[in-house]
């Protein structure tokens, strides 16, 4: 159905022409005089707070107010709609919640795009299923599967098939990957391979096969054995039933499903891939040298799949650390130690195009690119040419992370950028964009010599279970929490569709 809610549908007409106004003109504003009514003036009616993700404006008069004082002013003037200032979602008051029309989502990311591309940010688009997909759920309603908050399909063990610990947590990982699940789920996979016999050797093909085993609703533990024997093929170097370090594995089955990905549907963007392993987990990371006798800033950007941290105490804790003592070492210190100037000694002079001499420079990385998915190496092994060791540094880490502080363009302001109205307005519509959760914890136990690999995962909403290879165990978030934690994988919270 297009119109759920039967107050929009009593109130098409009059709710169109109001909310077009209140759309166009405040919350997705296309003009400078509109932008600084947006990013100056909204505020609560009542309470007088300022811009945030609950405020919302009447759709019959001017009136703005967060979520809790809107529907009191709807309640008293008897006035039936509300709009998110933030999103532009209708919020009804006879239903109490926030409501879908096919129409008003059409003219409400219209708005938004409008806005986007005045301030030179990319636009957004709206998937809706086929014909075809909606013929099937209409004749056949037992093809549709519905999850309940307490459902548990999707979880399953996997089968040991000899030191492949690693592997069984990279699989849980992957397989639990929101949007790699919303992908495989919704039979988007084509396999780019030619040939049958090609097909036949194809990771992303054995991955859709993985999830289509996950979610079918057997409980037995599953034998990976194809997955495995695939990664071997194509990442020799991998091949053997000897433990290998799974963050290792992790890279190299992206690299493979990369390989075996081809062109997906998504929109491409020049130069670069637009598979749906690039798509879901490529960030850009931006390196700048800075010349040490003339300023002169050289910039270079590469993709990356995840982001390896330091974890030694004495580095963390180093008087340029912001961290205070070893047992509050947190997932923030190590990312601000990551981002932290880096001066080059003699030893590593680089040439600088301005001077056209080689000379010392400062070097400072930064995110230039956020991806969907984050991956954070904690490197708690380390090899030198005397001996190997593990670091049982405690690092705390969040449910929920804010990575705006890493980024280049949060960098670049902070250097003192003027704010001009457009970077209000920016600032305002990439709100909680940057904000990621915790999905997926994959924990190291034991030594670098006999070690055993465990997965945490999320399923639904906040639920968190222990996969020890076929062993699945329900457990409280503050258990995953205060793990050690060697990869952590985290999800934006708001997705941006390219």
């Amino acid at each position: 159905m297009n119109n759920p809610c039967k107050h929009i549908s009593k109130n098409q007409r009059t709710l169109s022409k109001t909310l077009n106004s209140v759309v166009y003109a405040v919350i997705f504003p296309n003009n400078a005089k509109a932008r600084e009514v947006h990013a100056r003036y909204i505020r609560c009616i009542q309470c007088k707070t300022r811009l945030n993700a609950l405020m919302c404006a009447c759709c019959q008069c001017s009136t703005f107010a967060c979520l809790t004082h809107i529907h009191d002013h709807l309640a008293a003037k008897e006035h039936l709609f509300a709009v998110s200032v933030e999103t532009g979602f209708i919020y009804c008051y006879q239903c109490g919640d926030f409501v879908y029309s096919r129409e008003m989502e059409d003219a409400r990311r219209d708005a938004e795009n409008g806005c986007r591309r005045s301030l030179n940010l990319s636009t957004r688009s709206i998937w809706y299923p086929g014909a075809a997909v909606v013929d099937v759920c209409h004749d056949d309603p037992t093809r549709m599967v519905r999850f309940s908050r307490s459902s548990i399909r999707g979880l399953r063990g996997l089968v040991n098939l000899g030191n492949t610990c690693f592997m069984n947590c990279i699989i849980q990982a992957i397989v639990h990957t929101p949007h790699l699940k919303d992908y495989f789920l919704t039979d988007q996979h084509h396999c780019a391979l030619s040939s049958s016999h090609s097909k036949a050797q194809c990771l992303m093909c054995e991955l859709a096969n993985t999830f289509q085993e996950f979610y079918k609703g057997d409980v037995t533990p599953y034998k990976p054995n194809r997955f495995l024997n695939l990664v071997w093929t194509h990442a020799r170097h991998l091949a053997g039933y000897e433990q290998q370090d799974a963050h290792e594995f992790f890279i190299a089955a992206l690299d493979v499903l990369h390989r075996h990905s081809g062109s997906s549907s998504l929109p491409s963007m020049p130069n670069e891939c637009n598979c749906i392993i690039d798509w879901i987990f490529t960030g850009k990371l931006q390196s700048d040298l800075t010349c040490s006798i003339c300023g002169c800033v050289s910039t270079t950007v590469d993709p990356f799949w995840d982001i390896s941290l330091d974890v030694a105490q004495e580095v963390l804790l180093s008087p340029s650390s912001s961290s205070g003592s070893p047992h509050q070492i947190t997932l923030e210190d190590c990312l601000h130690r990551y981002i932290m100037p880096e001066h080059l000694g003699s030893n590593a002079k680089t040439k600088c195009a301005r001077c056209e001499t080689y000379e010392e420079s400062t070097k400072q990385l930064t995110l230039k690119t956020l991806p969907m998915v984050a991956c954070f190496h904690l490197k708690r092994f380390e090899h030198s040419h005397k001996d190997r060791k593990k670091m049982d540094t405690k690092i705390k880490y969040p449910q929920f992370i804010d990575m705006t502080p890493f980024t280049a363009s949060f960098r670049e302001r902070s250097a003192g950028a003027s704010e001009s109205q457009n970077s209000i307005v920016t600032d305002l519509l990439t709100k909680n964009r940057n904000k990621y959760e915790l999905f997926a914890v994959v924990n190291h136990l034991g030594t670098m010599e006999s070690g055993h690999y465990t997965c945490y995962i999320r399923h639904q909403r906040n639920q968190w279970f222990q996969c020890d290879d076929q062993k699945v165990t329900k457990v409280p978030t503050e258990r995953v929490l205060s793990s050690q934690g060697y990869l952590l994988f985290y999800h934006k919270c708001h997705a941006d569709y390219y």
